[in-house]
């Protein structure tokens, strides 16, 4: 009998199995485990950060209906719903975890019977080509996923490499077997998001084309080749443009059918086949950022055969690498669960921009190759600065450095001269406050990640600060904040300025630029201008320096902030956390601050309207589903009582972390949500990146080994760890105790051993 029999019967822990040499790690990654908003992760294939992730689509809601915001088309930042019935096919890039969303493209669909085009509705699925489903004939792992579409009986198979995706589908016997390729559909679409389509048939088994799109990315073109592993006998095209003015001469020809020049707004396609009982066909689709050429040869180079299981297999080995960057040993197989669950959430962005031969789309939409690093996109550095880009800075410092060296190629091509703020496919969308590429750029260069021109970073960080146009900087610079009658977010955008400020100022520090750290110093200091002492919180000021009358400290809209209320942003002061406590009025005050934003009740009200927020991301009035708040648990580590911060953390993930499709308490956001939760479960957090110090908390894990890129290893052992030994009795590095809750990054990055003693009595 194996290990793995042992386990499932229950004869060995699961710890033991951990220290077996055939655990695969990849069994405890569930990529089913979704947000309490749910579909905001998608469950489908991909590699670690790979460029093609294959997933179901569930539904084709539209953007607008009458003009007007469809809530209903927030659930679908991700394309899948876990509640939804049927499924209407299978597209290429998406978006994991964001509260916003963009992509899906090139959906393939297998059907048999008559040729439907439109996609039908959930309650009318015979209406279309879409197709019912069961979870019961679902199945999620990490780089495959398969379902058996109940309408025709079809057993669908999806796989990847870094630009490729993978398709195998098993039909019935029939002379009417098809797939849809529908260049329509996307997530978060309306009419006139696609700007113009392109298809060319190069034989009976290939077709290249691209997708132009304006979206979230304003002008973003996805070239594709598609191969089929059996020639299809026919192919036909519909064009959904609806009356144009102008129709040319390309009338002459027969465009519907076997016609192998098509252009349009918006095109679907046929191929069918004639097909055996239980023959499969297999479907490749290659993706490139530059051209339709470069999309066959990133086909040619990265999947040149029709070995499916064989790509399932190094996809996987891929993922048992990235895995292995932390061997941990949990309290419980759930926890395990979740644990490599985040691993894997935490592996998924950014992605992959570039060809096979190095080149990609740059954003002044030129042609640029990269030199000597891996060029990425999709940067959600509001979320990802405070905890994601650190976990990469320790786990995977190689990487964080060619993310690095990708904001500042986006600096070099922006007409604009700004790093990144939310950019993905050689567009910046612009969302959300702060410019956090900063913090990003400047945790890299000091922790000696990133090795690049740390002068040419610092200009670029010091032109984004002051690009007065943007969002109130021009106002922030010379009044110290950002006034409320400029900026509806106008507390929320001084706090992370300020925060960011802090970050430019430790870089030139470091350069010996005193001018700019003088400057930025100051800069730093400017939440100070906002905080109201005759209340307690920061509160929005006007122009003329006067404090907004109304105003409700529990309220988020119409109150200065971006998702989170002053009780929570009040708190956002991770650069100068000490200075923060003293102007709130000491230890005592901040503790009982503290207590009050855990215990308190949050009215429905304040939340009911909020697309990215329910009670199931709540705890108190502390709202962990939304980011700002991630540092806040361990404040608790500058007041008189310290062990709070070690029980309030193990509470957070128990309370916000599930082994479930609807496991998270918010949206991961891009791995954010799972970072936060790995570092908490090691017994440490980055509470101000860009500082050499992690805060320490309470482990979760027994133990765990962190594989370090350099060859050596930091050694986590938590004795006597248990379900109620919550609290840390003494914490050693090297057999010395630490005297205080600090834990410098440059203590650990050479590997070592750490060991928390845990009681289930507070030290106090």
């Amino acid at each position: 009998m194996n290990i793995r029999s042992l386990v499932f019967l229950g004869l060995i822990s699961v710890p033991y199995l951990l220290k077996a040499q055939e655990t695969k790690l990849v069994q405890y990654v569930k990529p089913l485990i979704g947000t309490a908003k749910m579909g905001h992760t998608f469950p489908g294939a991909t590699v670690p950060f790979g460029a093609v992730q294959l997933s179901p689509d569930t539904d084709t809601l539209s953007y607008a209906v009458n003009g007007r915001y469809n809530g209903d088309v927030y659930k679908y930042c991700a394309g899948y719903q876990y509640d939804d019935p049927t499924i209407v096919g299978f597209s290429h890039t998406h978006f994991s975890g964001t509260g916003h969303s963009d992509l899906g493209d090139i959906q393939i669909m297998p059907t048999q019977g008559k040729v439907q085009l439109n996609p039908g509705t959930a309650d009318r699925p015979q209406d279309g080509y879409r197709s019912s489903y069961s979870h019961a004939n679902e199945r999620a792992e990490a780089n495959y996923y398969s379902v058996l579409l109940d309408k025709h009986q079809i057993k669908a198979e999806l796989t990847t490499t870094t630009r490729v995706g993978l398709h195998r589908y098993t039909f019935k016997e029939s002379d009417a077997s098809h797939l849809i390729v529908d260049l329509t559909a996307g997530i978060y679409n309306y009419d006139g998001k696609n700007v113009w389509t392109v298809v060319k048939v190069l034989n009976d088994s290939t077709l290249v084309g691209y997708r132009q799109t304006n979206g979230w990315s304003r002008t973003r073109t996805v070239y594709f080749a598609i191969k089929t592993s059996k020639a299809f006998k026919n192919y036909g095209a519909k064009y959904e443009d609806g009356k144009s003015v102008y129709n040319g001469f390309w009338r002459k020809f027969d465009q519907q059918n076997n016609f192998p020049d098509l252009a349009a707004h918006n095109i679907k396609l046929h191929l069918d086949f004639d097909t055996k009982a239980q023959e499969a066909i297999l479907l490749k689709v290659a993706l490139s950022p530059v051209s339709m050429k470069n999309a066959l040869a990133n086909m040619e180079a990265e999947a040149p055969d029709w070995n499916f299981d064989g790509y399932v297999k190094k996809g996987q080995e891929a993922w048992e690498k990235e895995l292995h960057k932390i061997e941990a040993e949990m309290l419980n197989k759930e926890d395990l669960v979740n644990f490599y669950t985040a691993m894997y959430h935490a592996s998924l962005m950014p992605t992959v921009y570039m060809d096979s031969n190095g080149e990609y789309k740059g954003l002044d939409q030129e042609v640029h190759r990269a030199e000597g690093f891996t060029n990425y996109t999709s940067f959600s550095l509001w979320d990802t600065f405070r905890a994601f880009h650190p976990l990469l800075n320790l786990i995977n410092p190689s990487r964080n450095a060619d993310i690095v060296a990708s904001m500042m190629a986006h600096y070099d091509q922006s007409v604009l001269k700004m790093l990144p703020i939310w950019s993905h496919y050689a567009n910046d969308n612009w969302c959300m406050s702060g410019y956090h590429s900063v913090s990003v750029i400047v945790d890299a260069i000091l922790k000696g990640v990133y090795k690049g021109d740390a002068e040419a970073a610092l200009a670029a960080c010091v032109q984004t600060a002051n690009t007065r146009q943007y969002e109130g900087i021009g106002a922030y610079i010379d009044k110290g904040y950002v006034p409320a009658d400029l900026s509806g977010t106008s507390v929320s955008n001084t706090l992370e300025y300020a925060y960011d400020d802090w970050c430019i100022a430790q870089l030139a520090k470091k350069l010996g630029k005193e001018d700019i750290y003088t400057t930025f110093s100051k800069r730093a200091e400017s939440w100070k201008s906002l905080y109201d002492s005759s209340i307690g919180f920061m509160r929005p000021k006007n122009s003329v320096g006067k404090f907004q009358e109304k105003f409700d400290v529990l309220d988020t809209h119409g109150q200065g902030f971006i998702e989170g209320n002053s009780w929570n942003y009040s708190l956002y002061v991770p650069h100068q956390p000490t200075e923060m406590m003293t102007l709130m009025g000491g230890k005592k005050r901040l503790e009982s601050y503290l207590d009050s934003l855990f215990t308190m009740e949050l009215p429905d009200k304040y939340f009911e309207h909020t697309e990215d927020i329910t009670r199931d991301g709540i705890i108190g009035n502390y709202v962990h589903g939304n980011e700002p708040s991630h540092h806040v648990a361990y404040l608790y580590n500058i007041t008189n009582s310290p062990w709070k911060t070690q029980a309030r953390v193990r509470q957070i993930i128990r309370n916000q972390y599930h082994n479930g499709h609807a496991g998270l308490g918010g949206n991961d956001d891009c791995g954010q949500m799972s970072a936060w939760y790995l570092f908490t479960a090691l017994g440490f957090y980055p509470v101000a990146p860009g500082e050499d110090n992690y805060w320490i908390g309470s482990p979760l894990v027994k133990s765990a080994k962190i594989n370090l890129e350099n060859g050596r290893s930091l050694s986590i052992v938590a004795r006597n760890q248990s379900e109620k030994n919550v609290y840390v009795k003494s914490v050693s590095l090297n057999g010395r105790k630490l005297a205080d809750f600090l834990l410098p990054y440059s203590s650990i990055i050479n590997g070592g051993e750490l060991i928390f003693e845990m009681s289930n009595k507070p030290n106090k």
